[in-house]
C-alpha cells in the first residue's frame, strides 16, 4: 500500500512516516497540499492534517479525488469540529482521528478505512 502523508508539522510527519513504515507501508511524505498535488501517484490512500499553510487538507483531497476517485482519506486533525462545518458528511473514502492519536488507533482507522469500515472519533 502507498501512502501520501501530509502535515505541516515536521514532528508530526516523522511519527507517522515511522508508524506506517514500520506496519510495512510505503509512504511519501509533504509538508503541506500544494506540494503533495505535484507528487505523482497513484496512492492508496492520502493522510492528511486539515488545517495547513497554502492548502486545505480537504481542499487537497478533492483535488486528488478528481484524479483518483479510488483514493482513501484519513484526516488528521486536532480541529475536527472545522472538518464538520465544511463538510456536514465525509464520503465513503473517508474518515477522520482527533490529533493526538496513538500507533495503535492510527493503524486500526487505517485498516478499516482500507478495508471499507467506519472510522471516527471525536
Amino acid at each position: 500500500m502507498r501512502v501520501l502523508i501530509v502535515d505541516d508539522e515536521p514532528a508530526i510527519r516523522r511519527f507517522l512516516d515511522e508508524v506506517l513504515r514500520g506496519a510495512g507501508y510505503q509512504t511519501v511524505l509533504a509538508g503541506d497540499g500544494e506540494d503533495a498535488f505535484e507528487i505523482p501517484g497513484p496512492f492508496d490512500l492520502l493522510l492528511t492534517d486539515l488545517m495547513m499553510p497554502r492548502m486545505a487538507g480537504d481542499v487537497l483531497a478533492l483535488k486528488m479525488f478528481k484524479r483518483d476517485p479510488k483514493l482513501k482519506v484519513l484526516y488528521l486533525t486536532g480541529q475536527s469540529d472545522r472538518l464538520f462545518k465544511k463538510k456536514v458528511t465525509l464520503w465513503y473514502s473517508e474518515a477522520f482521528l482527533d490529533k493526538p492519536v496513538t500507533a495503535e488507533a492510527l493503524l486500526d482507522a487505517i485498516d478499516a478505512l482500507l478495508r471499507g469500515g467506519l472510522v471516527g472519533s471525536r
